[in-house]
């Protein structure tokens, strides 16, 4: 029943994500129907302020990037540096990789994992473009990172952890492909209050990042066990004001945030 349930909500994810990629609509989150387009609610660039955009970083990427734009920029405290090599899991339209390819330069590199095969068609598409030579894009599952060990610098994630049914795993994957040293900046949602049973098994709040969150405490549990030290996880009690128009009339601002979730892989680590 557990792996039906499992098949189910990751069939459901790959399905709303590969509709966004071939109509081209941006979601403000993971719910294509929901705070993104509607008449008379503030217009997209407004709200990507409000999640840690500028209006530069819209001006430097590709149009047609910034189809999930998730809950937070994860590079405000990602400190990403010339010549890095960097991972976005859950890369979407591109947009957080072609970010982060400005700052890490020609010698850097950016790699971006995406479940969903129109995702991955609509971000090298975008990255031909823009004449991203430095970003790689391949199709591959967060729980199985088509990466090699002890290769990347810094990993980055915008709201999509939150969506994986075995996100230790997730942690244990990050935690192999990073360097010693390696950095993990992460924004996503968390629980702050124990979610009803009637929103935990709803599938539309499962695909819409709210039902699938974890608490800090469970994320700092996992980080701890996969091996990460200087774990610090800061929920935004601001981003209410967006998460509230995710499911208009739920109240699911009153059991989830967004947060920045940050850990470092010991430099003595030589593996997971």
């Amino acid at each position: 029943m557990a792996k039906r349930r499992h098949d189910e909500i990751r069939r459901a994810v790959r399905e709303n994500y590969g509709k966004v990629a071939q109509e081209g609509t941006t979601s403000c989150c993971c719910s294509p129907s929901s705070c993104c387009g509607k008449p008379g609610e503030a217009p997209l660039t407004d709200i990507s302020l409000g999640l840690g955009y500028s209006s530069k970083d819209f001006a430097d990427v590709p149009d047609g990037s910034n189809l999930v734009l998730g809950c937070g920029n994860p590079q405000t405290i990602a400190s990403l540096q010339p010549g890095e090599t960097v991972l976005d899991l859950g890369s979407g339209g591109g947009f957080d990789c072609f970010l982060a390819a400005r700052s890490v330069g020609d010698k850097g590199q950016v790699i971006g994992i995406d479940m969903t095969p129109e995702m991955i068609t609509r971000s090298r598409e975008n990255a031909e473009q823009g004449g991203f030579l430095n970003v790689d894009f391949r199709l591959g599952e967060l729980e199985n990172l088509p990466v090699a060990d002890g290769i990347v610098d810094v990993v980055i994630s915008n709201c999509v952890i939150n969506l994986s049914l075995e996100k230790e795993r997730v942690f244990q994957e990050a935690f192999r492909v990073l360097k010693p040293g390696g950095r993990l900046a992460i924004s996503d949602i968390v629980s702050t209050a124990e979610l009803p049973d009637d929103m935990r098994n709803d599938l539309a709040l499962h695909v819409g990042c709210i039902a699938g969150a974890s608490s800090i405490q469970e994320h700092e549990s996992m980080l701890l066990r996969t091996g990460f030290e200087n774990i610090r996880i800061t929920p935004k009690a601001e981003s209410k004001m967006f998460i509230q128009d995710w499911m208009p009339g739920s109240k699911v601002e009153d059991y989830v945030l967004s947060a920045t979730i940050e850990a470092v892989k010991p430099r003595s680590s030589q593996g997971s």
